[in-house]
């Protein structure tokens, strides 16, 4: 078995983000696509440590706690935020500067929410503690893989009629 679909998230395709218009141009460097993939990957590795930890969820019923439907529901929550991050990741090689940072913005939210929650699911003792500071710890060295890919953005001439991004 190959460890590195336990994320379920698909590979990263160089060739999926080829710029027909730099034909001939692939040797130049491109920080924000080479920092975009390093954190992707990085994402694959919470990912793995994120299902594993789900999948060995202890959720019984208790009186003066939450009840197992909650988790499981959490659960979906969880997952749903955390393939959103990988989804974001991706797009925001469409190269918009607005893009980016919207959707740095949603991943920096969903990549929050997920390790806070396992404080939550460790001291309700619904996934193990080792586990939990597991997905905490990977989570923070995505945050400073994230650091550097935010750094690497241009801002570009498109204007944010929302007027967030200015």
């Amino acid at each position: 078995m190959k460890f590195d679909h336990l994320s379920d998230l698909p590979e990263w395709d160089d060739d999926e983000f080829k710029d027909e218009d730099e034909e001939g141009e692939e040797w130049k460097p491109n920080p924000t696509r080479d920092a975009c993939k390093e954190l992707y990957m990085q994402w694959q590795q919470v990912m793995i440590v994120l299902n594993g930890a789900l999948d060995s969820m202890i959720v019984e019923e208790k009186e003066d706690g939450f009840p197992p439907d909650y988790w499981e529901d959490h659960k979906g929550m969880l997952l749903g935020d955390a393939y959103q991050v990988a989804v974001k990741i991706k797009s925001s090689e469409a190269g918009l500067y607005i893009i980016r940072m919207e959707n740095a913005s949603i991943i920096r939210k969903n990549a929050q929410f997920i390790k806070s929650s396992m404080l939550t699911m460790m001291s309700e003792k619904v996934i193990e503690k080792a586990h939990g500071q597991i997905i905490r710890d990977e989570i923070d060295k995505f945050r400073e893989l994230f650091k550097i890919w935010v750094s690497t953005f241009q801002k570009d001439e498109c204007e944010d009629e929302w007027g967030l991004f200015i």
